[in-house]
């Protein structure tokens, strides 16, 4: 039995479901991309989601402004794709500048463009089980699950990692298939005796290759969050890698998602997702 989630192969097929409805109703979602400052890794991010939409049929629009751009000047923008009615939905390229309120310019974009799934009313919508958008990483862990037929219910789940973006949601998804969660993170005391009774593990540390065969248990399933560039030798950026030493986990593990090529692209794959959900909302199909 292959024990690889492929996240290449199953983003393929949520996408070409998007492709195939947008073009069955003959429908033109739109999603406006706004951008801050010349970081590389965003950008690649930003063409990837370009890239995304011209193959499901969606309209991107790309906002690339200057690092110097202020708050106000990013909160005026949002507010006019807010109100362009041909826009359904707004996604805020993270990190911005430090000089500029991130949270203020997420929380200026309406809840019903919200395609990122990142303010407090989209967030409060998932904890209490209502409808809403699903922070895009989240929400394809839980496909890729899915996908394989892993059973949440009654299961052990930790999730290694608090911040709003991924551990968070991820619980909350998590619990809301009636697992049993935990949530680890840098207070937590003797971490290894926890995620060693999970039958399922998501990784979202931060630290490069940090989780091995002794945070795992026997056939768990290993889900790995993070994406690092480093050198085996001088850690300068040189090969991918995740949160999971892979090597490591990989005979130990029941299933287990390889960096890249993994959780990554189905990232995108919700957001274009969303991006239809959006749409269709605000038409009311």
């Amino acid at each position: 039995m292959d024990k690889i989630i492929d996240g290449k192969a199953v983003s393929a097929k949520v996408k070409d479901s998007i492709r195939d409805e947008i073009a069955r109703e003959g429908i033109k979602p739109c999603l406006a991309v706004i951008l801050v400052g010349d970081d590389p890794a965003s950008a690649v991010y930003v063409n990837n989601k370009k890239k995304a939409c011209e193959y499901c049929g969606i309209e991107s629009r790309s906002f690339e402004l200057p690092e110097n751009t202020t708050t106000e000047e990013l909160l005026k923008l949002i507010d006019d794709l807010n109100r362009d009615k041909d826009v359904n939905g707004i996604l805020l390229q993270l990190p911005v500048p430090g000089h500029i309120d991130s949270e203020k310019a997420i929380e200026a974009i309406r809840p019903e463009k919200d395609v990122d799934g990142f303010s407090t009313q989209s967030v409060g919508a998932l904890s209490i089980g209502k409808d809403g958008f699903v922070s895009c990483t989240p929400a394809g862990i839980m496909e890729l699950l899915h996908h394989y037929n892993v059973e949440v219910s009654g299961k052990n789940c930790v999730v290694m990692g608090r911040s709003n973006i991924v551990g968070k949601p991820m619980a909350m998804l998590l619990l809301r298939e009636n697992g049993t969660v935990t949530v680890t993170h840098t207070k937590t005391k003797d971490i290894k005796s926890i995620t060693s009774k999970a039958d399922i593990l998501v990784a979202a540390v931060g630290q490069p290759e940090m989780i091995d065969e002794s945070y795992i248990k026997k056939d768990a399933v290993v889900i790995d969050v993070g994406i690092h560039r480093i050198d085996p030798e001088t850690h300068d950026g040189r090969r991918l890698c995740g949160d999971v030493d892979t090597e490591s986990v990989k005979d130990k593990a029941s299933l287990y998602t390889p960096v890249p090529g993994g959780v990554g692209p189905m990232t995108i794959a919700m957001l274009m997702k969303n991006t239809l959900k959006a749409y269709k909302d605000q038409q009311g199909t």
